[in-house]
């Protein structure tokens, strides 16, 4: 999952702002050091506390051939991210994602709309519950 930054050049080095998420900003003296601070800056603001209720939206594909900075998200908030995104937009409640899933209670359900690394099986029955999320995303 990759995220767009548009760069600024000024006076002392460089900052950059993402396109798709409103505040999320980075600094640095050059472009090297200003690409890990983006990935830093990404992975901080997407990684919701677990009592949150804020939908990012997905990244905008249709920025990818732009002459923008793209920067990653760590897979274990990419899956996060989408699963937020994809129950949100099926108007489901966790509860409701974490009987789907099999799970024992809520709390195992919404570890995985924290930073998590499910497993394969998991993975899998997300993919029954959710089978338009894009996998592809965490990779």
């Amino acid at each position: 999952m990759n995220y767009h930054f548009t760069v600024h050049k000024e006076d002392n080095g460089f900052w950059a702002e993402c396109c798709e998420l409103s505040g999320c900003v980075a600094e640095a003296e050059n472009l090297d050091e200003l690409n890990k601070e983006c990935r830093n800056a990404l992975n901080l603001y997407l990684e919701e506390p677990c009592d949150s209720k804020v939908v990012f939206p997905l990244p905008d594909r249709g920025l990818d051939n732009k002459k923008l900075l793209s920067v990653t998200v760590e897979p274990e908030i990419a899956l996060a991210v989408l699963l937020r995104y994809y129950r949100s937009n099926s108007k489901m409640t966790q509860k409701q994602v974490s009987e789907m899933l099999g799970m024992k209670n809520v709390y195992s359900y919404q570890r995985l709309e924290r930073k998590s690394n499910p497993t394969l099986n998991i993975i899998k029955k997300i993919h029954l519950v959710f089978p338009e999320i894009r996998f592809e995303y965490l990779f």
